[in-house]
């Protein structure tokens, strides 16, 4: 028997919580995670929250800096929305419970990261993510209209004929991973907030759950996808081969840590002006190309410059966690390496998280709002996904109350069987992983995207093969999530012939001058590119 809601969230990270627990207040929300609740991209970030919490900053010279990280494609009316209703924000946060760090006088501490101008980011040490995802969290479970189901991976949209319009969507298969049996679950509006896919590549600062899921779904179910070229590749992650996907925070070179050759030569002078607080895109290709030209499997990040009490203060996780791989951080630079970190396109949506589908929402990293254009400035991530779950909340509340819920059909396996073959996943998910490494990474060209198309074609097609006759399984349903995020991305990469930002191709090395343009892709329609002002 169907599960039925007013709100079905699928996602328990920043923007999925601060969403749930505005929606709280009208209606009754039934919140989907398919590991604990607490595993969520959210739950890694480091760096900070972006917001003009100082006087003598301004939200304009927030705009700003992130239309200059944004390389002439970030919407500049949601530029505008995120930096003023930011610090709102923030203030809620503390009224949950968040716990920032202060200064001697009581005020926020802010630093600095790459791309801003002045000292703006919000932090709780070095682990600001974990601090909200904890507030928020605490009191989406306290709540007595929220109801959380872990272990609960969905499968795909439920989508419904309507006479006359557009497919309706009323909801999501899900596996629950405990049981291996398939629920449905249906609501008045869907809101997907599956956050990011950083699993898509070989080496990636994300935790396990990036699979791209809610992008994956919604371009299934037909919904319209945007700028899936512009991934972002975090410049510095721990490089050591039994640590695994550990981020090492933009603050450190925000606080002064300079990146160095292994001979201990300083290089980011030669990259840029702004040198080791250059954006996120010019510092990752600039590390790339020193790898490339020295023949070193990493470079170095060394704040040893800096007094030890200093360190242990400001940056305590990334200290023990160094240490626990025998690297004192106070005595010895850190050795590391670019990793994919954040996906700058996604399901695109209006201002208030509303897509292209009636009934479905998305919110988060998962969504493509137009903030942060083909590169995202530092820290503005956690920004989005609380201003757009508020302002997604805020917009549906009213509207979709008097909704009526459809009777659908349960999930038929029709005749699939257990899979006694799970080795072809394995095999699959690392093969897929590799070739977008390789072909598709920080260094693009057209026959690296070529070779990329072609692989991804056949492993999609063993993909589709193999689900069809098996039951389902997380590892299955994440293996075909991923492909399609990687289809996505190729074909979005194909389209666009300029470097601009993160899309970085050595055979259109020039920005075009033209108008700015959105790389637009939708099942059945190849990707093309857009005039934002045709939006």
């Amino acid at each position: 028997m169907a599960q039925k809601s007013d709100f079905l969230v699928v996602g328990s990270g920043v923007a999925g919580l601060t969403f749930a627990i505005k929606a709280a207040e009208r209606g009754d929300v039934l919140l989907l995670t398919k590991r604990e609740a607490q595993d969520s991209n959210t739950l890694w970030a480091q760096g900070g929250i972006a917001a003009v919490m100082d006087p003598e900053d301004t939200s304009q010279a927030h705009v700003a800096d992130t239309l200059d990280a944004g390389a002439g494609l970030c919407h500049r009316v949601v530029v505008e929305i995120c930096a003023t209703e930011g610090p709102d924000r923030i203030r809620e946060l503390v009224e949950y419970g968040a716990t920032f760090d202060t200064a001697a006088d009581g005020s926020l501490s802010l630093t600095r990261e790459g791309g801003h101008s002045t000292r703006r980011v919000v932090h709780a040490a070095d682990a600001t993510g974990r601090e909200v995802e904890r507030a928020l969290l605490a009191r989406a479970k306290s709540h007595p209209r929220i109801r959380v189901l872990e272990q609960t991976t969905a499968i795909d949209l439920i989508m419904l004929s309507r006479f006359g319009g557009p497919e309706l969507c009323a909801g999501v298969y899900a596996l629950d991973t405990n049981t291996g049996k398939v629920e449905t679950y249906l609501a008045k509006a869907t809101i997907l907030a599956t956050g990011g896919a950083g699993k898509v590549y070989l080496y990636t600062s994300n935790p396990d759950v990036a699979t791209g899921d809610g992008v994956a779904m919604a371009y299934r179910a037909g919904a319209e996808v945007g700028n899936m070229e512009f991934y972002q590749f975090h410049p510095t992650c721990l490089y050591h081969p039994k640590a695994k996907s550990f981020l090492i925070t933009e603050a450190l070179r925000g606080e002064g840590a300079i990146l160095r050759l292994l001979d201990g030569t300083p290089f980011m002078d030669k990259h840029d002006p702004r040198k080791d607080l250059a954006p996120r895109d010019i510092v990752a290709r600039a590390i790339d190309f020193e790898m490339k030209r020295t023949g070193s499997d990493h470079v170095l990040l060394d704040i040893t410059h800096k007094p030890k009490d200093f360190i242990l203060e400001h940056f305590p996780t990334i200290e023990s966690e160094c240490r626990k791989w025998g690297i004192d951080i106070t005595r010895e630079p850190i050795p590391v390496v670019p990793a994919a970190h954040y996906m700058c396109g996604g399901i695109t949506t209006n201002l208030h998280g509303q897509t292209t589908i009636p009934g479905l929402w998305a919110i988060g990293e998962c969504a493509f709002t137009g903030l942060h254009g083909a590169n995202r400035l530092a820290s503005n991530s956690l920004l989005e996904g609380l201003v757009f779950g508020h302002r997604a909340a805020l917009r549906l509340v009213d509207s979709v109350l008097e909704a009526k819920l459809p009777d659908v059909p349960d999930w038929n396996p029709g005749s699939a069987v257990a899979s006694d073959q799970a080795v072809v996943v394995t095999h699959d998910w690392d093969e897929l992983r590799r070739t977008m490494w390789n072909y598709v990474g920080i260094v693009r060209s057209d026959d690296r995207l070529r070779r990329a198309n072609r692989r991804i074609t056949l492993l999609q097609e063993e993909i589709r093969e193999y689900y069809w006759r098996h039951l389902v399984t997380r590892d299955l349903l994440e293996l075909r999530n991923i492909a399609t995020v990687a289809q996505l991305i190729v074909e979005c990469a194909a389209a666009r012939r300029e470097s601009r930002g993160l899309h970085f191709t050595v055979d259109y090395p020039n920005l075009d001058v033209g108008s700015p343009s959105d790389t637009i892709i939708k099942r059945g329609v190849p990707a093309y590119l857009r005039k934002q002002s045709d939006a």
